[in-house]
């Protein structure tokens, strides 16, 4: 931080992952945490008394305590709702993913940053990836061209056990969630790289599987397997984003101009950058093909040491950065509701046979309004006429023994329902 320039004074909700973020949120980039707030009280208070900090259970009292920020690691279907509170109160908010979770929390979210002038960041972590940020450097100069084609995946799958622990409770969001919601991670480093925007969308769907005994079966998840989306962006180009839990782990992205390619590496250490240009167009002398692990463009060290693959530390650095110079920031509202919706009108579209849907511009005021009660959602609190399943085979019940292993994976954790 610059001699001179105060202390942001910053309160996060969520002590989950919000724990990376409140331990982010230091000196070096010009941040004091002084708040915390949750509603598990006995994890809340083991973690706000580590820290030093105020803890509260209840969102409205924390909102009035003094700080200029929030950064929300809540529930991902209910940071919209929380990030316009926020703003209403007076705070800079950095959100964590996604954006929103309907197209009217969408709509909703864009008028609340416009009304309030106050700084929103959308807290996607992966486009600040050692390798995204070597590849958007690459771009900008030229090195491969105009983008005409891409690829984001973000493959997760996790154990039974793993799964259980990061859900707890029937009805926490990663239980009925449909599989192209959670689409960011994949789509956000392409927009990040080259600039561009989705304008229309079409999903597909792996479907719950019935046969998965070591994974699916064992849960009280009721979406399906895995989505893919297929985008259309504004400058024409076409993007596959891959995500969800099928077998082999992996976090992959690949950009195609119209004079060369590049991707990081899909084996050993991923970090690794790959270049491509072909033989009868590269520059003179140059290699056709280059692999090689890119450093940071800044901070390498802290960078190193924050947690997904530097992300996270970017993502305080940014935030602070752009509070102190007044400026939205690259990743801001409009960004991260676009590629939040993506995922909503994915699922639309696999649920009518993968038929396109158009993606809102939400800086026009007038295109947006058309959204503006657009409820739609699997959100089992909103079940009602119209709403959709969780999963495109319809309603999934799970079975006694899902529910009795995931219930002893709950107790074992603390939790119970």
């Amino acid at each position: 931080m610059a001699q001179g320039q105060s202390v942001i004074r910053v309160g996060v909700i969520g002590v989950g992952r919000g724990s990376r973020f409140a331990r982010g949120a230091g000196a070096l980039v010009g941040m004091e945490l002084v708040a915390l707030c949750d509603q598990w009280e006995e994890k809340l208070k083991g973690v706000a008394g580590e820290l030093g900090v105020a803890a509260y259970t209840d969102y409205d009292a924390f909102l009035q305590h003094d700080m200029d920020a929030v950064i929300l690691a809540n529930y991902f279907h209910e940071h919209a709702p929380f990030a316009i509170k926020a703003l209403a109160a007076g705070k800079h908010v950095m959100s964590e993913t996604a954006a929103c979770s309907t197209l009217a929390q969408g709509v909703a979210l864009v008028e609340a940053v416009e009304r309030s002038g106050k700084i929103y960041m959308f807290a996607e972590n992966y486009p600040y990836m050692v390798y995204n940020q070597e590849m958007r450097r690459l771009y900008q100069e030229g090195a491969i061209g105009d983008f005409r084609y891409g690829e984001g995946e973000y493959v997760h799958p996790m154990s039974a056990y793993e799964g259980n622990m990061l859900s707890p409770g029937y009805d926490h969001w990663r239980n009925w969630m449909p599989a192209t919601y959670y689409c960011t991670h994949s789509i956000a480093p392409v927009m990040y790289i080259t600039d561009t925007w989705p304008t229309k969308v079409n999903g597909f769907v792996v479907p719950y599987d019935y046969e998965d005994r070591n994974r699916q079966l064992k849960t009280v998840r009721r979406s399906d397997m895995a989505g893919m989306i297929v985008l259309r962006m504004d400058n024409g180009a076409v993007v596959k984003s891959l995500h969800g839990s099928l077998r082999g782990h992996g976090n992959w992205v690949r950009i195609h101009g119209n004079r060369g390619m590049m991707e990081n590496s899909r084996w050993g250490n991923q970090q690794m950058l790959r270049i491509r240009r072909e033989p009868f167009e590269k520059p003179t002398g140059a290699p056709v093909e280059e692999l090689y692990l890119p450093d940071f463009p800044e901070f390498q060290e802290e960078a190193i040491k924050a947690g997904h693959g530097g992300g996270d530390f970017f993502m305080n650095y940014h935030f602070a950065q752009a509070i102190r110079s007044g400026e939205q920031p690259h990743l801001d509202v409009y960004r991260g509701v676009t590629m939040s919706v993506a995922g909503v009108l994915a699922y639309k579209s696999a649920l009518a046979d993968s038929a396109p849907f158009d993606i809102p511009d939400f800086h026009d005021k007038v295109a947006r309004q058309a959204y503006a009660d657009d409820h739609w959602s699997p959100d089992p609190a909103k079940k009602g006429p119209g709403q959709p399943s969780s999963s495109i085979l319809g309603d999934i019940e799970p079975t006694p023994e899902a529910f009795a292993y995931a219930r002893e994976v709950w107790e074992g954790m603390g939790f119970r329902e």
